[in-house]
């Protein structure tokens, strides 16, 4: 048993990783301000003995409550990741980015935990090389809109590194690409939660520039196994290692796909390119395959599947009564897939 703190801990990502910490029998102290996170996200684990709930922010020092003053690892997953919500408060997100990171650096220095950084593939901007290894460092606008989260991501992956080279904190790096599933938020701003919703309720979907950007989409399960396996690595394996699925889709080609499995009478809306929106984004997982044994199982219509019904509750669209029956054979079919899987 490992007691592990996961900032960010009530948000998407951060709620399925305790849930999976738990599972394996970990001692787990979620810390959130609740910005973006939800409460809803970890109601079902706040009876459990082994999981403790602290609400604080983390530009702030950190106070670890007494039960877990001898933390063996650090998951750092606090900061919004959406453009709504990162640009909403740009200069808030970058004290989060880098207050977060020495808060927790200067934590793990003081405990000896290892500390993992959940990086994000915006490092590379918009991107000229493609697909996007780990040696390639970036096409990025200092000083757009994005930069808040972009600078503030690749300023904590140096002061990771810099903690680890002066100090000697061990660290794990990770940069995680476009990732999906259950507990998004249904106003969260990214592009799979926007189509989806959209189409539940026949809006019309809206895609920026003519739909040929592409991203690669990971669904949250496969993305989690990817962070417990970088913890399981050697203490030499300090990354940065791309986490994300190399299966490439063009806006166009989600959206159709969204369509056809909410059954949705929605049509396309195309609107103006959002400034340094990525014109492709797939990332080179080789060193998550060679070091972590790693590589994404769940396909993109499984995964949106699963997303969807997961959308359609938190709509109150619950079941499928009032969908034409051949696309309530379909999602049954795939939803029987999914989780067989």
């Amino acid at each position: 048993m490992k007691t592990i703190l996961v900032t960010g801990g009530a948000g998407f990502l951060g709620s399925h990783l305790c849930d999976e910490l738990l599972s394996h029998g970990h001692r787990v102290l979620c810390l959130d301000n609740l910005s973006t996170g939800s409460l809803k996200n970890i109601e079902h684990n706040l009876g459990d003995d082994d999981f403790q709930f602290l609400n604080h922010d983390i530009v702030d020092p950190i106070k670890l409550p007494p039960s877990f003053q001898d933390l063996d690892q650090i998951y750092n997953l606090a900061c919004p990741a959406s453009p709504v919500h990162y640009q909403s408060d740009p200069i808030k997100t970058t004290k989060t980015c880098v207050h977060g990171a020495i808060n927790v650096l200067d934590l793990g220095l003081e405990t000896g935990a290892v500390v993992f950084q959940a990086s994000t593939s915006e490092v590379y901007g918009d991107p000229a090389q493609h697909p996007q290894p780990e040696s390639y460092w970036g096409n990025v606008n200092t000083i757009g809109p994005r930069s808040c989260y972009d600078e503030g991501k690749r300023t904590a992956e140096s002061l990771f590194f810099d903690y680890h080279r002066f100090h000697g904190v061990p660290i794990k790096v990770v940069r995680i690409f476009n990732t999906y599933g259950p507990r998004m938020a249904h106003d969260d701003g990214r592009v799979v939660s926007n189509f989806i919703v959209q189409a539940l309720k026949n809006k019309d979907i809206t895609l920026y520039g003519n739909g040929s950007q592409t991203r690669s989409f990971c669904y949250v399960d496969d993305l989690i196994s990817g962070f417990i396996a970088m913890m399981d690595t050697p203490e030499t394996v300090i990354g940065p290692v791309n986490l994300g699925n190399p299966g490439e889709f063009n806006m166009n080609e989600l959206a159709t796909a969204v369509i056809e499995l909410t059954g949705s009478d929605s049509e396309l809306l195309y609107c103006e390119l959002p400034k340094d929106d990525p014109k492709m984004r797939k990332p080179d997982i080789t060193k998550a395959t060679n070091l972590l044994g790693w590589q994404p199982k769940i396909k993109l219509q499984i995964g949106l599947a699963k997303a969807i019904e997961h959308f359609r509750k938190e709509l109150g669209l619950d079941g499928l009564e009032d969908q034409p029956e051949e696309y309530a054979k379909q999602v049954d079919n795939v939803m029987d897939i999914a989780n067989a899987n």
